[in-house]
């Protein structure tokens, strides 16, 4: 009698096995189907097919509710009320899957009556601007709260504060704030004076060596954008970058690290400066307000970066780490491309590290970087593992074209995306694919494994 128990208790468990793994490769083949259907925004993309994504028995609570960015632009509304819910894991995961089902019944007027060129309207738009401003004008910002928001995008001219909160450089303690700020940007100064304002003769050959880089690499720096080629801009991004060196002996300066400045840089900038990057001159400027804009930068990259150290220290184990990730989620979820990378002798750290190194700044229009920096922000201390996401998007996004290519077309490819053209909506439907996989992998580890 047993026996007969035992064995229909194992046939069940057989059965339901079976069942989730078919559940799980119909999931896992209705994602690769998604990647054919680049002309449609992201947000299109993840209304498709969402009935498996409901079933498929993958948990669907990241550590906080992300919200979608703008392509909800016809739906704001109904998206901001799903996140208005409580905070338990079932609530995420209901927000989730109501977020993916939200706009499917007017998804096609949404994708016909936003123009290309008004994609990003999405973060300015009234309600969300209110969102922000109640958050930001109460006595202490709920950080949460705040990231819910960020993650899909903030208004340009809320961005400095927003930032500075993120990264907890600006206390969420609206009393305390400002002292906190006069204080830093003190404390920078200071460092400038004790290790910039020297003269070479006090400091090391390694001192010397290593400043001579950064000389180096600041003309370098977004060459394709005219405001970075300004010497006084230059000269700023050289402080910041042989500063925070100095300050931290475990990386020093490592190529690249020049680009992080850089959002930082135009989103300080931008509460002095008004119009067009294009029309901006550093030198309309008073020293103090290019002190405190270079000390805001200096603590916020240095904020950044104390959350991905291994990235930047020798033989730089955490980028080789998440191109290592990078490698085994392409193989998962688009075994094609995977397959044919392979067969053509092209190693992901041949055009991966890169994009880790510099956080995609060189791979996209400038002008998209902020938005994308913005969703970087809102991550917190789980940016380098959503980075990897970000990039299995990013790269699929050309499935089709990788795979007809050889091993020196790929590599040409590659470093050489055609995304200049690209607008928010391009953008958005990379952050999308990638919030998808996200959910559906991040907490499935074993599906990754070999």
């Amino acid at each position: 009698m047993n026996n007969n128990s035992n064995i229909s208790h194992g046939e069940d468990d057989q059965r339901k096995k079976e069942s989730l793994d078919s559940r799980f490769n119909q999931t896992l083949r209705n994602v690769q189907g998604l990647l054919k259907g680049r002309s449609i925004p992201g947000k299109v993309l993840l209304t498709r097919r969402p009935d498996p994504l409901d079933d498929s028995g993958f948990q669907r609570s990241p550590s906080y509710q992300r919200s979608f960015s703008q392509n909800d632009a016809g739906t704001s509304d109904d998206m901001d009320k799903s996140m208005e819910g409580g905070n338990t894991n079932n609530s995420a995961s209901h927000t989730t899957v109501n977020k993916l089902r939200s706009s499917t019944s007017n998804i096609e007027n949404v994708s016909k009556e936003v123009p290309k060129s008004a994609v990003g309207a999405r973060a300015t738009d009234s309600a969300r601007v209110m969102k922000f401003t109640k958050e930001l004008s109460g006595q202490m910002v709920i950080l949460e709260r705040l990231r819910e928001l960020a993650w899909s995008g903030v208004p340009p001219y809320m961005r400095p504060n927003v930032w500075r909160l993120l990264l907890g450089y600006a206390p969420p303690n609206s009393d305390r704030r400002e002292g906190v700020l006069r204080r830093k940007r003190l404390e920078y100064l200071d460092c400038v004076a004790q290790f910039y304002d020297i003269p070479d003769t006090e400091r090391s050959d390694d001192e010397i060596n290593m400043l001579r880089q950064i000389a180096v690499d600041c003309p370098r720096t977004v060459p394709d954008v005219a405001f970075f080629q300004q010497a006084q801009v230059q000269k700023s991004l050289e402080r910041i970058l042989y500063t925070w060196a100095i300050r931290h002996p475990a990386s020093g300066y490592v190529q690249g690290i020049n680009d992080l400045v850089t959002p930082f840089l135009v989103v300080f900038l931008s509460e002095y400066l008004e119009g067009s990057i294009d029309s901006w001159s550093i030198s309309d400027l008073s020293s103090e307000n290019i002190s405190n804009i270079e000390a805001d930068c200096y603590w916020c990259l240095s904020k950044l970066l104390d959350g991905m150290q291994d990235h930047y220290t020798f033989a730089q184990p955490g980028i080789q780490r998440l191109v290592f990730k990078l490698k085994e989620l392409v193989r998962r979820i688009d075994e094609p491309v995977s397959k044919h990378m392979e067969d053509q002798g092209l190693e992901f750290l041949q055009f991966a590290f890169r994009w880790f190194n510099c956080l995609l700044i060189r791979e996209i229009p400038f002008h998209l970087v902020t938005r994308l920096w913005d969703t970087y922000l809102a991550e917190g201390d789980a940016l380098p593992d959503f980075l990897v996401y970000i990039s299995a998007s990013f790269l699929l996004t050309w499935s089709d074209k990788l795979q007809k290519l050889d091993f020196q077309e790929l590599v040409m490819f590659l470093q050489h995306l055609p995304t200049h053209n690209w607008t928010y909506q391009e953008l958005e439907m990379v952050l999308s694919t990638a919030y998808m996989w996200h959910s559906m992998f991040n907490s499935s580890p074993s599906h990754l494994a070999s």
